[in-house]
């Protein structure tokens, strides 16, 4: 498939990539949901978390959560706190099958659901 996510991974186009190695990427969002909003992507394309089918899946997964803490440190937002979502499918508002997980903070973060 060859989404937007699948197009910044390989630098089609021009992103703000933050973070890359062989397992996930990572990039500021377009459109920022808060002042620090970050895509942690996986390089390998899964739509989605029920995709996620054996132990190197999983291991995907883990990486994915840790480069999201590290990042969440190198904007130095660990101490004041941040979010970490992934939607999976359409009624969870997922609109690119590829997963992802979005890294959110830069302030006070309301609820996520009413």
């Amino acid at each position: 498939m060859n989404n937007i996510f699948n197009k910044i991974i390989n630098h089609k186009i021009k992103s703000n990539i933050l973070y890359q190695d062989n397992i996930v990427t990572a990039f500021k969002d377009k459109n920022p949901q808060a002042p620090i909003h970050i895509l942690i992507v996986s390089n390998k394309l899964i739509p989605t978390m029920n995709e996620l089918k054996n132990e190197k899946d999983k291991m995907i997964i883990g990486h994915m959560l840790i480069i999201a803490v590290k990042l969440a440190k190198k904007q130095k937002i660990e101490k004041s706190g941040y979010r970490l979502i992934i939607n999976c499918n359409k009624n969870a508002g997922q609109e690119i099958y590829h997963l992802h997980i979005h890294l959110l903070g830069g302030k006070k973060l309301g609820k996520i659901i009413n």
